[in-house]
């Protein structure tokens, strides 16, 4: 979830806050208890600058088993960094442009997985129409025209030109709330040659503005798709947010190579 940006700078200007999003950097989805473990404060405080955090859109939280995992969130920090930094440093600053760190160590029983939510002023069947129109994908999915014919079972592919990039299968579709498919990326004879992943769309509407929640997931490990993808999302979301909201394409600078 993206807040104003007062509030990203509000939370990021507590030390406590900042060792919370440096924890989750070092390893994604831990649970209170052991966020707790790396603050010299109570149960209590610790949750407190959870919230701040979440309420910033900085960190979100699922629910894995009967636990509540916590999430880095790299979309606010990559609109400050569009914002900003794209337009005058791109070239020097890229490699420090993504705080989502691939998953060194992984609790027990918790799979790896990437977890966003943005808030874009728009409907939701606009947005949904971003999502699955080729018109649009084609202004914000590093170039891509998506193709399907948004049936379940049915095939969706991204193409660049006349190449298939991303070949994925609907797995479920309610328009204009959710939709969930496989993930192959099949430029990469490696990454082709992986069991598919899974990402899911969520759209909720919140007033004037809807909540998107997109998870990847179903990884068998970290594999090199995981890797891959963990910085392109926050790239593409920014992209679509930024798409909706003026109108106009996002510029970040030099062109990215295709992650997903």
């Amino acid at each position: 979830m993206v807040a104003p940006m007062d509030e990203v700078f509000r939370a990021l200007a507590d030390p406590s806050r900042r060792l919370l999003l440096d924890t989750l950097f070092e390893r994604d989805g831990q649970s209170l208890v052991e966020l707790q473990a790396h603050l010299p404060m109570s149960r209590f405080g610790v949750m407190k600058h959870l919230r701040v955090l979440e309420a910033a859109g900085l960190v979100t939280a699922r629910k894995v088993g009967r636990e509540k995992c916590h999430y880095l969130n790299p979309v606010p920090i990559r609109l400050i960094h569009d914002r900003w930094i794209s337009r005058y440093a791109e070239p020097m600053v890229a490699q420090l442009t993504a705080l989502k760190a691939h998953l060194e160590e992984q609790p027990m029983g918790v799979p790896p997985r990437h977890v966003y939510e943005i808030l874009i002023r728009t409907t939701p069947e606009r947005l949904w129409r971003a999502i699955t129109d080729p018109a649009d994908t084609q202004l914000y999915y590093y170039g891509t025209k998506v193709q399907s014919d948004w049936k379940p079972g049915s095939r969706l592919v991204y193409l660049e030109g006349d190449q298939v990039t991303l070949d994925c299968r609907i797995v479920e579709i309610e328009a204009p709330h959710r939709l969930v498919h496989t993930f192959t990326m099949v430029y990469d004879p490696e990454m082709a040659a992986e069991r598919p992943s899974r990402v899911s769309w969520v759209i909720e509407k919140q007033g004037e503005v809807c909540r998107l929640t997109l998870v990847h997931d179903d990884f068998d490990g970290e594999t090199k798709t995981y890797r891959e993808v963990e910085h392109g999302w926050a790239e593409i979301l920014s992209g679509l947010k930024t798409l909706l909201e003026t109108g106009q394409p996002l510029h970040v600078g030099e062109e990215a190579e295709m992650p997903a």
